[in-house]
This record gives C-alpha cells, sequence and structure tokens, in this order.
C-alpha cells in the first residue's frame, strides 16, 4: 500500500513567483520567507515522496465565478499552467497520477462526496507556486494530484467539512495498491484580505495557534463556522480551509519538520509548516 510520508503547506501569494524569476530570494525583504524553505527541501531529499497530493484553491484560470465547484479532482496525465496576468512565468507541464487520481475520486464518492472529476485541468499559481519552492528544479519531479477547494463563492465548504475531506484523501491515499510514498500539501493564506473596509487585516495571534493546532489538535479549527474564521483571518485568509484538508489527511500523530511564520508580504501573513506522519 502507499505510504504518506508527510505533509507541507505555504502561502501561494503570485508575488513570490516573480521574486523566484527575479532571483530575489536574498533581497532583505524576500529572505525571511524564503529561509524558511532549505530545511524542508532536506527533508524532502531524505523522504523522497513520488507524488504530490495537494489541496489548493483555484483563483479563475480554471474555475470562475459561473461555474465554481465545491470540491474537484483531477484526473489528467498533466497539467497545464498559464498566463494568469500577474506577471508571473508560465511553467512546464506539471506530470499527473491518473490511477491515484481515480483511486481516490472513486473513495470519495463512496464517502458521499460529490466531487467534480477534471479529466483536463489548468493549475494557477495556488499550485504552482508551492510545488516550485518545495522543489526549485526546472522541472518538477513528483506526480500530482490537484484536489481544488473552493474558497472563493459563497457558500463556502465548513472546516469540519474539509477536515473530514482531508481525512478521506488520505483514506484513498493508504489504501491505494502502490508502493509509493506520497506527500500531502495544503496552499495559500494565511490570513490575509485583499479588498474592502478591512483591506490589509492580518492576525498574528490566530495565526500562531491555528500553526500550534495542526501539531497537537488538527480539529481545532472545525469549532468555527465559515463566517467566525472570515472574521478572524480575512476574506482570503479562509484559505486555510486547504490546511485544514491536507492535515486531516496525516492521521493523529505527526512531529514537526520545521515550520517558519513572517509578516508581512504584500500585506499577508506568510506561513511554512512540514510535518511528518510518524
Amino acid at each position: 500500500m502507499a505510504h504518506i510520508v508527510g505533509g507541507l503547506a505555504t502561502s501561494h501569494i503570485p508575488s513570490i513567483g516573480g521574486a523566484i524569476a527575479k532571483g530575489l530570494q536574498q533581497d532583505p525583504y524576500w529572505k525571511p520567507f524564503f529561509d524558511g524553505f532549505p530545511p524542508i527541501r532536506e527533508w524532502l531529499g531524505k523522504t523522497k515522496p513520488d507524488v504530490a497530493v495537494v489541496f489548493y484553491n483555484d483563483h479563475g484560470l480554471n474555475f470562475f465565478l459561473d461555474k465554481m465547484p465545491t470540491f474537484a479532482v483531477g484526473a489528467a496525465a498533466h497539467y497545464n499552467n498559464a498566463d494568469e496576468g500577474w506577471g508571473i512565468p508560465t511553467l512546464p507541464p506539471f506530470k499527473g497520477a491518473p490511477d491515484l487520481s481515480w483511486h481516490i475520486i472513486n473513495h470519495l464518492v463512496e464517502k458521499e462526496f460529490d466531487v467534480v472529476t477534471c479529466q483536463e485541468m489548468l493549475v494557477d499559481h495556488a499550485f504552482t507556486l508551492p510545488l516550485k519552492l518545495f522543489w526549485p528544479d526546472d522541472v518538477c519531479p513528483v506526480l500530482t494530484v490537484p484536489v481544488c477547494i473552493n474558497t472563493v463563492q459563497f457558500p463556502l465548504p465548513s472546516a469540519k467539512r474539509c477536515y473530514k475531506l482531508g481525512q478521506a484523501v488520505g483514506d484513498a491515499i493508504r489504501s491505494w495498491d502502490s508502493d509509493l510514498n506520497v506527500v500531502v500539501l495544503g496552499t495559500g493564506g494565511l490570513s490575509h484580505q485583499l479588498d474592502g473596509e478591512r483591506a490589509g487585516h492580518i492576525n498574528k495571534a490566530f495565526d500562531l495557534e491555528f500553526l500550534e493546532s495542526l501539531k497537537h489538535n488538527p480539529e481545532w479549527a472545525t469549532q468555527f463556522s465559515i463566517h467566525e474564521l472570515v472574521e478572524k483571518v480575512g476574506t482570503q485568509g479562509i484559505e486555510l480551509l486547504n490546511w485544514l484538508a491536507m492535515r486531516g489527511a496525516l492521521g493523529q500523530t505527526v512531529s514537526t519538520v520545521h515550520q517558519n511564520y513572517h509578516i508581512p508580504i504584500s500585506n499577508t501573513a506568510t506561513g511554512v509548516l512540514a510535518l511528518q506522519v510518524a
């Protein structure tokens, strides 16, 4: 059976892609953020995952407000990136893992998750930048399975539902008839709001409590409604649902490989977290 080696989470701000393209990793503005990744890359070099299952949210490249599924799973042989209008370099296609994708899809449907199955899928910066941060080589060395969660168009899935989605995906991975190692990613956040009266909102205290809960009390955030979470972390900070789904996939016992928290990058609280499955 397949083995989940751990979970990764990071912010996916578009300007990160511009910083990578311009080689600004050591610039004083960017260095505190990029310094969070070398210890995690070292861990990845030792654990050598073969597949990355990525919980993320689309920003209009593949889905838009007229058609926004609550949950969607990619089932393609490869996933193309395209120009989003941010000035980020378009990255080469990412290889898929169709066998695992279909195994996850079938398992989720059996568990009464109504998912959209995508045999063609464009992936935006929420998917591409985290992979680039963890595996900075020109070609991403792992196979990928995109799992898109709606964090854009209300009504949104509850934190409890996203955590249960992660649990179901984790069960599916562990029951996959394969000897491959899998790492699970959650991308986005942490607290931030890009528009409205609370533009620039950052809640450091909540972010740090959320990070701690992912290690020892992973269901902590499920006590809050979506509207309560938006109030705490901002409209776009609700992307923490992706982190929560990632954590749900790992099971109860994890150990911390490395974490980093830095504010602000582009008016966003940025976090990086790597957890190893015990």
